[in-house]
């Protein structure tokens, strides 16, 4: 209002003082050279003073106007060069849009976090909202229609192609003059600060099951340490070989349970290893043996196959060795049905060894296979699986230098790679050498 004013008091002043300037020449021209001039004479004179100035005003005024127009008009392009600007430099998706949801405005973040060019969408009814969250949207409008703005709100937004992700939603009130109410929508990406915050959920959780963890092991040492107690007096009074045998499988059993648990208290701080030089074929096959009964009873067909690890040592802990082979066994197990198969290979490779775990069970989806080794992630119905032993088996592999991967078609198998570095010849003597 105060530059419309400041226009219209300038065009009148500087016209008054064109047509005075004018009127006042005019008369000195007249009195000069016209002063005996007749009526006639003088009439004519009268008139094309009057069309000179109007001329000369309407001269004036029309270049003014225009040269007010064209400046107003590079201030409104300097205006909307720098709004777009600000807009596009913005880090997150700015979007705009009237109370039926048609988007009025899009910038450049939003094109790229949804997928949606500002060509196209401008117009359009606002594509990016999941059915779940209309219901929370219609809420949101509400909120500030009635003057409560919503700031930093976590909600989800369905980009152009893929599944839902969680972003950071800001609605505020945006009125343009005396039209209607529209909402300014800003949402920044945030997946992976929601990344962030379930690793550290998991980490507590991980933290919470090592304290549970020593609980366990307090409650199951006493038991097992009796039940081996009184496996050894057993033996004591056994008559023949095969009692012996069994009597020795089922305290390896106990052993393993007890080493079994303390490995799980032992899983969220570091603990001293024991590591010795160990015949990596050996332990499969005692590992194996342990396995059968499991093995048959659920009507698997086992493939053991060491004969690329006989005679190779690995400088481990034997205990951790065997946790590291029944984990991966025991994920194969769960994973073939009934009649299914499972292949433990040894395999060689230069300054390593190690073994394969195959089964031709259903397999991990691409999606699962890039998790499968974070702690308490399972594809197992709940109930079915901890989600703890594939990060105990890497968390051994890691300790011992070695390597771990998992490799996965649905519908056709998974096969767990293990390669561990050979003991050196120092370490080997050992073995041999007390």
């Amino acid at each position: 209002m105060p530059e419309k004013r400041w226009f219209w008091a300038t065009l009148t002043l500087s016209s008054i003082t064109i047509v005075s300037v004018v009127l006042a020449a005019w008369e000195l021209v007249e009195n000069r050279l016209f002063r005996d001039a007749d009526y006639i004479t003088l009439h004519y004179l009268y008139i094309t003073r009057g069309v000179a100035s109007s001329l000369l005003l309407a001269f004036w005024a029309a270049w003014f106007v225009l040269h007010q127009r064209r400046k107003s008009e590079a201030d409104l392009r300097r205006s909307r060069d720098l709004y777009r600007g600000l807009l596009e430099a913005f880090p997150g998706a700015v979007i705009l849009y009237d109370a039926e949801l048609r988007v009025l405005e899009w910038n450049a973040p939003a094109e790229r976090m949804y997928g949606y060019p500002r060509d196209e969408i401008l117009g359009a009814r606002l594509p990016i909202l999941p059915q779940p969250k209309t219901a929370e949207l219609e809420d949101f409008l509400r909120r500030v229609q009635s003057g409560v703005a919503v700031l930093d709100v976590e909600t989800l937004r369905q980009p152009r192609s893929g599944e839902p992700f969680e972003v950071q939603l800001s609605l505020l009130p945006f009125r343009e003059g005396p039209g209607p109410l529209c909402f300014l929508e800003v949402t920044s990406d945030i997946r992976e600060r929601v990344r962030w915050r379930r690793q550290m959920m998991e980490i507590e959780k991980l933290t919470s099951m090592g304290k549970m963890a020593a609980g366990t092991a307090h409650h199951l040492n006493s038991p097992l340490a009796a039940l081996l107690i009184r496996t050894e007096l057993i033996r004591r009074h056994s008559t023949g070989p095969a009692f012996d045998a069994d009597l020795a499988r089922i305290e390896e059993g106990l052993q393993f349970c007890r080493h079994f648990v303390q490995r799980l208290l032992d899983f969220t701080r570091v603990m001293p290893l024991e590591k010795a030089p160990q015949d990596l074929a050996t332990v499969i096959e005692s590992i194996a043996g342990f396995f059968q009964p499991a093995i048959l009873s659920r009507q698997v067909n086992l493939t053991v196959d060491t004969s690329e690890g006989r005679g190779q040592l690995v400088l481990a802990d034997r205990n951790q060795l065997e946790t590291l082979l029944l984990t991966l066994l025991s994920n194969a197990l769960d994973a073939v049905p009934a009649g299914g198969e499972i292949h433990l290979r040894c395999r060689r490779s230069p300054g390593t060894v190690g073994f394969t775990v195959s089964d031709n069970g259903s397999g991990i989806s691409a999606a699962h296979l890039e998790h499968v080794f974070e702690p308490f992630f399972t594809t197992k119905e709940p109930g079915k699986g901890t989600g703890l032993g594939l990060a105990i088996a890497r968390n051994v592999v890691m300790e011992h230098g070695g390597s771990i991967a998992i490799e996965s078609q649905p519908g056709e198998g998974t096969t767990a790679i293990v390669d561990l570095p050979l003991a050196a010849v120092g370490e080997a003597i050992e073995k041999v050498v007390p």
